[in-house]
């Protein structure tokens, strides 16, 4: 499922029109993006959490050359799975 899916989702499920529906969508991430951009963990109980993890600097090595390079810190957003959900998935699944 892409965003315009989830709009038309939204739209289907409630009274909303497309460009309102395209706006609650909009809204609900762009909130989430900016929680993670201030370092802040978004939680949907149930669903998934959001989280961002701090890296230290360190030196790295060019695989090409060899040559040592310093790697800048960084902050990367990470996505944890809920019980429920892994759960939801795992029974549709068949082997």
């Amino acid at each position: 499922m892409n965003k315009l899916e989830l709009v038309e989702r939204l739209r289907q499920a409630t009274d909303l029109g497309r460009a309102q529906a395209q706006q609650v969508v909009d809204i609900f991430f762009t909130s989430m993006a900016d929680a993670l951009a201030k370092g802040d963990r978004v939680e949907v109980r149930g669903l998934c959490s959001f989280f961002v993890k701090e890296y230290k600097a360190y030196t790295g090595r060019n695989p090409k050359t060899g040559a040592k390079v310093p790697i800048k810190p960084k902050r990367l957003p990470f996505f944890k799975v809920g019980k429920e959900l892994k759960a939801r998935v795992d029974e549709n699944c068949s082997e």
